[in-house]
């Protein structure tokens, strides 16, 4: 299958994203703001447009535009169950996964009562960490915690043992950091979850921009995401294992559907937003097709597969470029994996501190640039908290997408250079 293999071409890549062609007085934008959300790609346009124009209606009707709607939906939890490796019945839209992790935090939480325990993780976002502590505080459970250590930026695995037990209800992790930009062993502490029957549930918001995602391999219960973190709308979409999915009494109105994939979703969903989504990981399944191994005619999964391996390649390259451009300036302090050797360890989503340079004014003086950065903590409350930045702004964070360049990457590294020897 390799001689099917395309060299990556920049151009080609950021000619299906209509915001990188925009210019600000003639200055071109440089939109390193990924991990915070991704540009959209055109395929989602489409398909968002041919959702509000071409059958613009609600489901359920014997009409026209009523029927293609039922189309659309079935279609959308196909397409996005063939992205997580799941069934079409065990995938749930949603506003966010913020929205989706307190909805389900209220079903799973039903039968929990004093003594029993569940495990969060230092790593997570806040969208995986407060609905678990609310629910925890409510009905009296002990929340323990999965250390991360400080010097390398990786789970302390070694704990897990001591963690969880036999009264442990629940646990939950991230696949990837977006603080830290750490891939992390999910399947180890999901195992773990597993074996003493606790609900596990992963985070993988920020993975699935850059990592091809297995539920099955994974073996979780909820695996959580966010299309607009991988080039589709602001929405979220959530795997649920087909048995928990049953077990749970479901929070909706009674003339909804009690079957699967409806039987959690609540009120009319965003029709636009879920067609969308499909366009989006269409665009991956086109990577595979133009730039990996996959043909034309191989499965939808096959090339979202080959799509995921050549965009990692280049995100490779960037974040290489990037690493060796930043150990060459002193004052810059990167939280987060810095070892080349380790890049297939991290996403390319890198948080630092140029000096004693307030981040914000970091971030400002790129800004002034046209470079498009985040600064903060990102709702990621308890990595900060654990690194010591958490009060005193932050960091700076740029994070890239396989729609970005070396040119551009090498154009921050510039700008960092001189803002750090301004100070």
């Amino acid at each position: 299958m390799a001689d099917r293999m395309s060299a990556w071409n920049e151009a080609q890549v950021r000619a299906e994203f209509p915001a990188l062609s925009i210019r600000d007085d003639g200055v071109a934008r440089i939109y390193a703001d990924a991990p915070g959300g991704t540009q959209v790609v055109e395929r989602a346009l489409l398909r968002m447009r041919e959702a509000l124009v071409d059958f613009c209606a609600n489901e359920g009707g014997a009409f026209r535009t009523s029927r293609a709607t039922d189309a659309a939906v079935l279609r959308s939890h196909q397409v996005a169950a063939t992205l997580l490796g799941a069934d079409a019945d065990e995938v749930v839209f949603g506003l966010s996964t913020t929205h989706l992790l307190f909805h389900f935090s209220r079903m799973i939480s039903a039968d929990w009562v004093p003594g029993d325990e569940i495990v969060l993780s230092r790593m997570d976002h806040e969208a995986n960490v407060s609905p678990w502590l609310i629910v925890a505080k409510e009905r009296g459970v002990t929340v323990r915690w999965l250390e991360f250590d400080a010097a390398t930026y990786r789970y302390r695995y070694d704990t897990l043992s001591t963690l969880i037990g036999a009264r442990t209800r629940l646990v939950a992790c991230n696949h990837a950091s977006n603080f830290l930009g750490t891939i992390n062993d999910v399947r180890t502490i999901v195992a773990a979850g597993r074996a003493v029957g606790a609900v596990t549930v992963v985070d993988a918001v920020q993975s699935v921009a850059h990592l091809a995602i297995d539920v099955r391999a994974i073996d979780c219960d909820l695996l959580a995401t966010s299309p607009y973190k991988y080039f589709g709308p602001h929405a979220g979409l959530l795997y649920v294992r087909r048995e928990l999915a049953y077990r749970l009494e479901p929070l909706k109105v009674r003339p909804c559907s009690s079957e699967m994939p409806h039987r959690h979703e609540q009120g009319t969903p965003s029709f636009e937003a879920q067609l969308a989504t499909v366009g989006a990981i269409e665009h991956v399944a086109w990577l595979g097709e133009r730039f990996g191994a996959a043909a034309a005619d191989a499965s939808l999964r096959q090339r979202i597969i080959a799509g995921y391996a050549a965009s990692a390649r280049h995100e490779a390259r960037l974040s290489e470029q990037f690493l060796a451009g930043i150990r060459a300036i002193p004052s810059i302090r990167l939280f987060g994996i810095a070892d080349p050797g380790c890049i297939d360890e991290r996403v390319p989503t890198f948080s630092l501190r140029v000096g004693a340079i307030e981040q914000r004014k970091v971030a400002q003086a790129l800004a002034d640039r046209n470079v498009f950065v985040w600064d903060g903590s990102f709702y990621a409350y308890e990595v900060a908290g654990t690194l010591g930045v958490r009060d005193d702004g932050g960091v700076v964070r740029i994070g890239f997408a396989h729609y970005n360049t070396i040119d551009e990457v090498n154009r921050i590294v510039d700008g960092l250079r001189e803002i750090a020897a301004a100070g």
